[in-house]
């Protein structure tokens, strides 16, 4: 079998892919196009199987230490009124973790870190990728050639490599949400570890950090590339009535602070996530809606997965034949399970619609939801050798 990778993308997947690959022997060299990733003024909450990949990977440990717990908290209507609680403790006895909440700009340096500098090529756009010959993958990189034994494209939801893989495939579609976010300039006390409001067609929800500061998302049903010449400002016009503490955030927030992306996803599932020596990885294999917090963490996953395979198949292709076999199916169902969760919860718009979702959330015993959600939690990785 070769050793020598080239990993397309270097954010969250991608850099996973690389540390993996690197713990079971190969060389790998990582081409990203931004020197910051798009999304590094935002957060991200790590749930179980996130983190017990990461564990996997060598780096848990330093993630944990710079996450805070999500013991408190749940999902709220717009006065404030508690729709469901988040029991984090009964979380982590039954999976050995809580919920982790990081900046994702701390998540993406850790990572780097467990990389050597010469592996990463950050500010450089990758050209096309070719397959020229059995056995031997090229990838065009800043004028020059790199060939190698494997690629993995984690190029994200927009793959420029998966596009060519699969030409007659539609690609990304707009899921009906638009997303709003920022990291606090300051400290806050937001009263919980991780909430969500959800109102009509629009939801609010905030993660706290380890250093004091929180995230906060808005999510707003609207049509694509809808855009705000003050996005502050209408925010603020938007949830200024809803409860304690969505206006304080926003508050605690310097307008330039704001990203705003739409929310795209591969509606249409793949039919593989490897095509010879090339291997789908992350959102460009399975972008889904962040509605259950899983985007980071399948992708996590993505990366043990196929390290794994390869320190074991006899052949590359055997390998990427057992990671699709392996990650697909998971992955493809989680995705339906976020898309369906966004459309009983943020999306929901009709008033008749929303009360009778309310009332069913708050009559479900926390029993019953602790287990849907250890549903996607539940997962042991694989051992990289």
């Amino acid at each position: 079998m070769g050793d020598t990778a080239v990993v397309v993308g270097g954010g969250i997947g991608g850099l996973a892919a690389a540390i993996g690959l690197r713990r079971i022997g190969w060389d790998v060299t990582v081409v990203e196009r931004a020197c910051l990733p798009e999304d590094a003024g935002a957060g991200i909450s790590l749930a179980a199987n996130g983190l017990r990949a990461l564990d996997e990977l060598g780096v848990g440990q330093v993630v944990r230490g710079a996450s805070r717990g999500q013991y408190s908290g749940g999902t709220r209507t717009p006065r404030g009124g508690w729709l469901a609680r988040m029991d984090g403790t009964a979380l982590e006895a039954a999976v050995g973790t809580p919920i982790m909440g990081i900046p994702r700009s701390t998540l993406h340096r850790l990572l780097r870190d467990a990389l050597p500098a010469e592996a990463l090529l950050i500010g450089t756009e990758a050209g096309p990728v070719e397959q020229i010959a059995p056995g031997t993958v090229q990838v065009g990189c800043g004028g020059t050639v790199l060939e190698a034994d494997l690629v993995v494209a984690a190029d994200g939801v927009g793959s420029k490599v998966r596009g060519r893989l699969f030409p007659a495939h539609p690609g990304p579609v707009y899921s009906g949400s638009t997303v709003l976010r920022a990291v606090t300039e300051r400290a806050v006390d937001p009263g919980t570890d991780f909430e969500l409001t959800w109102g009509h067609g629009a939801e609010f929800g905030h993660i706290a950090f380890l250093d004091g500061r929180a995230e906060w998302h808005a999510v707003l049903t609207l049509p694509a590339r809808t855009r705000f010449a003050d996005p502050l400002a209408e925010l603020r016009r938007r949830f200024h009535a809803w409860h304690d503490p969505v206006p304080a955030l926003l508050d605690a927030t310097r307008p330039e602070a704001v990203l705003h992306h739409d929310v795209n996803e591969l509606r249409t599932p793949l039919p593989s996530y490897a095509v010879g020596r090339i291997a789908l990885l992350g959102d460009a294999a399975h972008a889904m809606t962040p509605n259950l917090g899983q985007g980071a963490c399948q992708a996590l996953e993505d990366a043990v997965t196929l390290a794994a395979a390869l320190g074991t198949e006899p052949t590359v292709e055997a390998a990427l034949a057992r990671y699709d076999a392996e990650r697909r199916p998971r992955s493809q169902a989680v995705a339906r399970a976020a898309r369906q969760a966004g459309r009983m919860g943020q999306q929901l718009s009709h008033p008749l619609a929303v009360a009778l979702r309310n009332t069913a959330m708050r009559l479900t015993p926390s029993r019953a939801a602790t287990r849907m959600i250890l549903r996607h939690h539940v997962w042991v990785p694989p051992q990289l050798t």
